[in-house]
């Protein structure tokens, strides 16, 4: 059989970065089998869709790179590939449900409903408890038809029979056993709106769209027990998919599952893209806004849930394709470890041409009034980038290459700048302007500032300190000589010459 699976995600709000993992491992195996990755678009649950969030759920595979090979944007075989869509087809296996005496109409009220929770512990609507409500098993069957006829709402309840034993094989966490008593006769159906729930159409569309392995979070593993018992009913027992459940992304602390509020608390991205909330104009933050590569991204999901075979932590997409596995996934939850992002994408920033760094920081001087030749953003770009993570801290790490200092670090001054000071960085300019060559040769330059310093028997901390200071205007920065190197010999003596006159 081909390897068909799908992603089907609601549109009811962004795309939980758990969902991102998932949507990565159904699209990882399918590729190592030479099959299909489908995305299907769940939108039966018509009072929870958010304006924008199916073209959110798009831009976010595709600023990933998990490319559908199928769904509502590719076209397909099997369209259409949104559940709103398809209400004809559902409808058809509704009735043949009702028909086969394995579904019921069911004309309780939300009101009736509370009433028997209220009167009744731990009331499911089961086999136990149907009988006490209105439903096409206890009401006459000239009552049924004439409810309908009236319009009167109701919803189609799956008739599930008590004690029967219900197995569920996972690819993950092997066979799972429940007795069909725990179990309630699930809605499958609602008049109000004519569309199925999440469990009825998950099943026909499986089915009709020859969808070989079910592949989603661990908190649907208790639906799973529903939809064995939905492919009996529909007699599609030979072709029902493999589950596996992956394994929760569990809060940094490992206390429950991940949520926005995490995110929030401890300030990073919970969304692939930012989000605007339509309702209430609130934005979320986005991983790709934060300034991570998508393959850092990815590679950083991949080893949430899945771990290989050797110690090997960075991956091609196509590395992974090759090597993913459900016998190497976790049952239990994986910690979201929000600092190896961060290391994944520094990892990732390293592997960028300086060319691509440049081209990305240019925009960013520009916006500070700054214009500077390529070759010397290069020159920053290569001696800087192993100290940041994201390309957004660029700025803030290398502006005093561009800019002189305006202001001097407190600390620094009070640690650094003695009386003595002014009279060592006067013999220092002294000696930059004798040497017509300072600022071309770094290592020269030291030579020849370190053998000044020892031959006046100065302390080299008690120059070169000072000496940093009124360069970049603080304890901070490269190695001296490559940064005087960058900017040259005027500029170096003119920041020279603006501390000395600014500190006292």
């Amino acid at each position: 059989m081909r390897v068909r699976v799908r992603f089907a995600p609601s549109p009811t709000g962004p795309l939980h970065i758990g969902g991102v993992r998932t949507a990565l491992y159904n699209y990882l195996f399918a590729k190592q089998h030479g099959g299909d990755f489908l995305l299907r678009i769940e939108d039966t649950d018509s009072a929870r869709l958010v304006p924008g969030a199916e073209d959110y759920i798009n831009g976010s595979l595709q600023w990933l790179g998990i490319k559908a090979d199928e769904g509502v944007r590719e076209g397909g075989d099997y369209a259409p590939y949104k559940q709103s869509e398809r209400r004809q087809i559902y409808t058809q296996y509704v009735d043949l449900l009702l028909k086969e005496g394995k579904a019921y109409y069911a004309f309780d009220t939300p009101e009736e409903l509370d009433a028997k929770r209220n009167e009744i512990k731990n009331f499911q609507y089961d086999a136990a408890t149907r009988g006490l409500m209105r439903n096409s098993l206890t009401l006459p069957t000239a009552e049924v038809e004439q409810r309908l006829k009236a319009g009167e709402q109701y919803v189609v309840r799956l008739r599930i029979e008590p004690d029967e034993e219900v197995r569920v094989t996972d690819l993950i966490r092997g066979e799972v056993v429940i007795n069909s008593t725990v179990l309630d006769d699930k809605v499958l159906f609602k008049s109000s709106d004519g569309l199925p729930t999440y469990h009825l159409a998950n099943v026909v569309d499986d089915h009709l769209m020859e969808i070989s392995h079910v592949i989603r979070g661990e908190e649907w593993l208790p639906s799973a027990p529903l939809h064995v018992l939905l492919y009996r009913a529909f007699g599609w027992e030979d072709s029902m998919p493999q589950f596996a459940h992956l394994p929760l992304l569990l809060k940094p602390e490992g206390n429950g599952k991940l949520s926005k509020r995490d995110g929030d608390r401890l300030g990073f991205p919970v969304f692939p893209l930012q989000w605007q909330d339509p309702k209430t104009g609130d934005i979320s933050s986005g991983y790709r806004e934060a300034g991570y590569y998508p393959e850092a991204v990815i590679n950083f999901l991949a080893l949430l849930g899945w771990h290989p075979e050797t110690d090997q932590e960075i991956f091609t997409m196509q590395e992974l394709i090759e090597q993913f596995s459900f016998e190497r996934c976790s049952k239990s939850g994986a910690k979201f470890d929000f600092e190896k992002a961060k290391w994944f994408n520094h990892h990732y920033l390293q592997q960028k041409p300086v060319s691509e760094l440049v081209a990305a920081f240019q925009p960013v001087l520009k916006s500070k009034g700054i214009e500077a030749a390529d070759e010397m953003v290069s020159q920053v770009v290569s001696l800087m980038r192993e100290r940041i993570n994201f390309m957004q801290d660029l700025w803030d790490n290398t502006d005093y290459f561009f800019a002189a200092p305006t202001v001097y670090d407190e600390k620094s001054v009070q640690k650094h700048w003695k009386p003595e000071t002014k009279p060592m960085l006067e013999a220092l300019v002294q000696l930059i302007e004798s040497l017509p060559s300072f600022g071309s040769d770094a290592q020269a330059d030291e030579a020849h500032v370190m053998a000044w310093i020892q031959s006046n028997g100065y302390k080299t901390g008690n120059v070169m300190n000072p000496f940093r200071i009124a360069l970049v205007g603080a304890s901070k920065g490269p190695h001296l000589f490559d940064l005087t190197s960058i900017i040259g010999k005027e500029e170096t003596l003119q920041r020279l010459r603006k501390a000395m006159a600014t500190l006292v």
